[in-house]
């Protein structure tokens, strides 16, 4: 018997964890210092490409990542039906392809507009934020 890919494959480094809707900027706030602690434990200063995907209920996935005073986001091809969510947060037009930049005093409003929506969210590394990849 060959071995196949999956065989091969390592175990997924981090695993989704299903989403509990935040309803206060509180919530959303205590949601992100965990998040950042969780990414200060589990990230090695040598890997990049590090954040968070958000996994949509209704389809498609927002990888996130927070750098230099700005809110990075990849946005899926299934996922583009948040859109508008993203433009209100943002007050601003939406970019032509999938990638979002966002000024990072709108964090606790985006991550509460997206709360409803989310079904689950997965640290990720290695994410090549602004380039076509999926």
């Amino acid at each position: 018997m060959q071995p196949t890919d999956q065989d091969d494959a390592a175990p997924p480094r981090f695993r989704p964890v299903p989403w509990t809707a935040l309803e206060t900027p509180a919530d959303a706030e205590l949601w992100i210092a965990e998040h950042n602690l969780a990414l200060q434990e589990h990230v090695a200063k040598h890997e990049t490409g590090y954040g968070v995907c958000f996994t949509l209920a209704d389809g498609g996935d927002i990888f996130m990542q927070t750098a230099d005073g700005a809110i990075l986001l990849d946005v899926t091809p299934d996922a583009e039906w948040v859109s508008p969510l993203i433009t209100a947060v943002a007050q601003a037009e939406p970019p032509r392809g999938s990638f979002w930049t966002l000024p990072d005093d709108k964090l606790v409003q985006l991550i509460l507009g997206l709360s409803s929506l989310v079904a689950s969210t997965t640290l990720v590394v290695g994410h090549r934020f602004g380039r076509r990849h999926f």
